[in-house]
């Protein structure tokens, strides 16, 4: 072959996307010979939702963090009225 023929063949996505026929991949072809023996059992789609715990409302959870903000602030606050300089 000369360097001439490589140059005028292209190999790219487009050119395997028009292939006739895909080869399955090894996976694919591994779980086909696997479930031919063994088929697995029917999943349902969800299964069954766990027990929640009920959520908190927003506004709880906006006074907790504002309160957690409040008292960092009175902290860093105290401890530089504290502090000797």
């Amino acid at each position: 072959m000369s360097q001439q023929d490589d140059e005028e063949r292209e190999f790219d996505l487009r050119w395997a996307d028009r292939a006739e026929h895909k080869e399955p991949s090894a996976r694919a072809r591994m779980l086909a010979a696997r479930w031919k023996e063994n088929p697995p059992e029917p999943v349902p789609f969800r299964g069954d939702p766990q027990p929640v715990a009920p959520r908190r409302s927003s506004w709880v959870s906006t006074t907790i963090v504002l309160g957690i903000v409040a008292a960092v602030i009175l902290l860093l606050g105290y401890a530089r009225f504290q502090a000797p300089y």
